[in-house]
């Protein structure tokens, strides 16, 4: 363990074994650091915040003060963060509104330069999170998920897994999985075929896949029907635990969930089915 003789270590605090803390960081009393932890200079982290095995944080980050909601009456909360993750300079994470609720991040994700993590948002494994991005409260990003520089992420969205949003885009409704999206309101712009190689959800079959989502996709965005209803048509017909199924439940959740924000349609000028089944907020 190396300790800079500058960095303030409160009474109280868990330091784990062979953790490095730079100089004039910040550890609060209730604060929690797994093992192999490295935290540069001028870190802060304080309040409930339990910080796992291997992470790497980096100058100027700020993790768990109060979070930046008019609601929040001082109730106990805090953060949650798994192993092996980056959080690169300046990125803030913000403790939860709510009595015992968590803002959540998982293992393997890399938050670059100036991210903001608000309160309640719940951040699942291997997400990218590129530079200068602004989540607002209780969204949620599924695994493996790119969301591209400079965007902004509306309270509440649900980003869905193995998707891509482009850089500078405006995101006020759900992301489905498997997509790209991009724009100022963004929308599906196609299937994010290379996030699936990546990840190795293609696999030896990849061609049996890669045509069946295909397909589903193509029933799902290029009829002029209710979206709503085309789901409800595939639900249960498509093979357990495939992409397909993934994609048409995580819609299914988007459209007929009241806490959700319905999904992004699929071009900007969808003027009839789609944009009828954009819920109201």
């Amino acid at each position: 363990m190396t300790i800079h003789p500058t960095a303030i270590i409160e009474d109280g605090c868990y330091i784990g074994s062979e953790v490095n803390i730079g100089a004039n960081s910040y550890i609060g009393a209730k604060t929690q650091i797994g093992d192999n932890t490295v935290i540069h200079a001028q870190v802060v982290i304080d309040g409930n915040v339990k910080i796992g095995e291997g992470n790497t944080i980096f100058p100027g980050a700020v993790i768990g003060l109060a979070p930046q909601d008019k609601t929040y009456q001082g109730e106990e909360s805090g953060v949650l963060i798994g192993n092996h993750n980056v959080i690169r300079e300046y990125v803030t994470i913000n403790s939860a509104t709510g009595e015992g609720s968590l803002t959540q991040i998982g293992d393997g994700n890399m938050m670059m330069a100036y991210c903001h993590i608000a309160h309640n948002c719940l951040i699942a494994d291997n997400v990218t999170i590129a530079n200068s991005v602004s989540l607002g409260g209780h969204v949620v990003v599924e695994s493996d998920a790119v969301l591209g520089g400079v965007l902004g992420v509306h309270q509440y969205t649900h980003i869905g897994q193995i998707s891509m949003v482009g850089g500078m885009s405006r995101v006020d409704r759900d992301v489905p999985p498997f997509t790209l999206v991009e724009g100022n309101p963004a929308r599906i712009r196609g299937l994010n075929k290379i996030g699936l190689q990546r990840n190795g959800h293609l696999g030896s079959s990849s061609s049996d896949i890669w045509m069946g989502l295909k397909e589903v996709f193509k029933t799902l965005y290029s009829d002029r029907t209710s979206l709503n209803q085309r789901v409800r048509e595939l639900l249960g017909t498509l093979p357990e635990d495939s992409p397909e199924q993934a994609l048409v439940s995580f819609l299914d959740q988007s459209l007929n969930d009241a806490n959700r924000r319905g999904p992004i349609p699929r071009q900007a000028n969808d003027d009839s089915s789609q944009n009828n089944d954009l819920k109201k907020v």
